[in-house]
Order: C-alpha cells, then structure tokens, then sequence
C-alpha cells in the first residue's frame, strides 16, 4: 500500500505472471473498490478472499460457476431513495451538508458562508478525475476556506495495482482538516442507526481515509480527520441527520489486510501450479482450485462476500461450528467440530474439559426438563406458587 513505508521488495514480474495464472490469463482483473476492501476487512483471517482479491477474480462470476451464486445489491426503489436523499443533502451548493459538518465537527470554526466553493473534479478517465481531485484538496488547503468536493475519485495501491475510490464527499476545513462524508439511506432514529450497518459504513469509510492520508501527506498542513461524518434520513422522514463516526479502529484493521494484500506472494507461495479461478473452467476444477486456499466463513460473510453461499456449504460439511457464528467458534473452545460437541453432550468427550463438563450438564438440564413435560397430564397446567400476600 503506497501511503505507507513498503513491506518488502517492488512486485516482480513473475509475481504479476503468477496473479494473472491464479486469474485466467485471459481474464482482465476485477479493480477493486471501496466495498470489496472493507469487505475483506471485516474478516481478516480468510485467506481464500485475500487471494482472490489480490488477484483480481472476479468473485461474482467464480460463484456462479460453481453453482453457488449470491445476489448483492439494493433494490430499485432503496437505489432511487438513496439518490434522491443524497440531491437533497447535497443541493443549493451543498449548503445543508457544510452546516452539518460545521454543526458536528466545526471545532469552533466559523460557520460555511456563501464563500464556500465546490470544485469542479470532472476529468477523462479514473486516472483524470484521480489528479483533479488531488488538485482541488491541495488547492482547498492553500485557500484555507470551506470546501465540497462532491463525489472525488481518490486512489490507493493495492497489491501492486491502483483501486480508484468515489466517497459520496469530502470537505475541507478552514484548518486544513479533510473530512470523508458517508451519506446512506437507512434511518438514524433518535439519533442512532442500526449497529451493523454503521459499522459497515465505518469499515467502508476507513477505506476513503486511508486513501486520503495518502495525498495528504505530500502537503504541508493537510490532516485527514480520523472521524467521518454519517449523514442518515433523521426518524423516517427525508431531513438528514449526522452523527461523527471514529474509525480509527477499522482504519488500522484496513490498513494491515491492505499491507497483507501487499505480500501476496506469501499467500500464493503454498498454492499447487495449475491452480486457476476461471469462471469458463469446469466447476469440479474451480471446487478444487477454491478448496486449495484455506477461509474463515461465519455468517456475517453472507451479507458481504459472493463466496459466502459455497463457503457455507463447505463449512456445513466439515461440521465446522464457526458456521453458527464466531461466538460458537470461541465457547467451544479445544471441540473443533459440531460431532466432537455433540459427543461431548452424549457424554463421550474429554473428562475433565470444562467445555465438555458444561455440555454434559447442559444436556442432562434438558433431559429433566423434557422428562419433567411428559409425565405432566396434557391438560394440567404447571403448578405455580401461592401469592405471598
């Protein structure tokens, strides 16, 4: 990742050849976006995604081939809300945006005026909007006034090759300060939104603010703000309302999956020659290929890999308790599988694990209570205790 110190030597040419093998080699490389990397954040410990992401594989199309596909995406009408939510904070000059991010995250700031300017960042191509954009920040930094710059193009190196990001708005501060806006339509009521999806948003935020970091350090006196503004339908109506998100946290978690990514050539050191992700294969040969790189599948993956539905499957028989979700995983402790707990339960695991002890005395507390329920007449209710008063 460019924004940081290198980890280790330039990527060689046998490394890309390598890459575009794992690919198909005539298959041209997925880029990947915002999404995809706070996807890959959001779980660190597969491998199977780090490789394939590295690689550039298109992860939509491998599902498919291997008779798994999972559908992604908003529906028409949330696409419609959300763009409309999104013209309606952002218009007049993206007035009502810079007053929230005056009223959130001013820092004693003199309010936006009709001063504030909102740059033009069209240019030809990724790479032309990229250095336009870079252009406008370092121009708003020097002018030391209110600036939006709706929908920048932003970049970052990623294994290698540059991932062109698009945040909904970044603004500069008086200070110099840069802040990433993230503008969802889900509803922020009473003045909190759902945990899951702003933690989403915070993963996906962290993204653009490493990004930022990047530009930012090749100027004097700019700092991109560890805190990004969430701007949310306030109750269920269409007035926006914003609360400041710190995602320190999931920057450094993105950070160290992007360094990662960095030294692919570790993940793809241990991989059979041969190996190809090619959706145009057979499906038994991809099953094969995508079962040669380890993953770490747990629920939460459904709602943000394409894998997710074949990983599932895999993980279900392998009896693989992360398949009931990580905190499963965690109180099973040394029974690394759904047979050795339920083994476990019947009485024949470990004597002496305190995971097993606790399943046993789990499963004889049912045993009672169900035994308790049949000798019980069908009609009688259960006996309750006398009123103390």
């Amino acid at each position: 990742m460019s924004s940081y110190p290198p980890s280790g030597p330039p990527q060689t040419t046998t490394l890309r050849q390598r890459l575009a093998d794992l690919r198909g080699p005539a298959v041209p490389p997925r880029p990947l976006d915002a999404r995809a990397l706070a996807a890959l954040a959001a779980n660190p410990g597969c491998g199977r995604r780090a490789v394939l992401d590295g690689a550039g594989v298109d992860k939509t199309a491998l599902a498919a081939a291997l008779g798994t596909p999972a559908a992604f995406g908003q529906s028409q009408f949330a696409i419609v809300r959300g763009n409309s939510f999104e013209a309606k904070v952002k218009g007049d000059g993206g007035a009502e945006l810079l007053r929230l991010v005056h009223a959130r995250l001013g820092a004693g700031a003199e309010p936006p005026g009709p001063d504030a300017r909102v740059p033009d960042l069209t240019a030809a191509g990724p790479e032309g909007r990229a250095a336009r954009t870079a252009l406008a920040l370092r121009e708003a930094t020097a002018a030391r006034t209110w600036t939006l710059l709706d929908h920048p193009m932003l970049a970052l190196e990623v294994a290698g090759t540059p991932a062109y990001l698009e945040p909904d708005a970044v603004v500069v501060h008086p200070d110099g300060r840069w802040t990433v806006v993230e503008i969802k339509s889900f509803p922020m009521i009473d003045g909190a939104a759902d945990a899951a999806k702003v933690g989403s948003a915070a993963r996906q935020a962290a993204v653009y603010v490493l990004a930022l970091e990047q530009t930012a350090a090749k100027l004097s006196g700019a700092e991109v703000d560890h805190r990004v503004l969430l701007v949310c339908p306030k109750d269920f109506s269409n007035l926006p309302a914003a609360e400041p998100v710190d995602v320190r946290r999931e920057r450094s978690v993105t950070r160290r999956q992007l360094e990662r990514l960095t030294r692919i050539e570790e993940l793809t050191a241990g991989l059979p020659e041969g190996l190809c992700f090619d959706p145009a294969r057979p499906a038994e040969e991809l099953t094969r290929a995508v079962s040669a790189v380890s993953a770490a599948y747990a629920p939460e993956c459904l709602a943000a890999c394409e894998l997710a539905f074949h990983c599932r499957e895999r993980s279900r028989a392998a009896g693989d308790p992360a398949a009931l979700g990580r905190s499963v995983r965690g109180e099973l402790g040394g029974l690394g599988s759904v047979e050795e707990a339920l083994a476990a339960a019947a009485g024949a695991g470990p004597e002496g694990d305190p995971t097993a002890d606790a399943l046993r005395q789990a499963a004889r507390l049912r045993a009672e209570a169900l035994e308790a329920a049949a000798v019980r007449p069908p009609h009688q209710a259960p006996e309750t205790p006398a009123c103390p008063c």
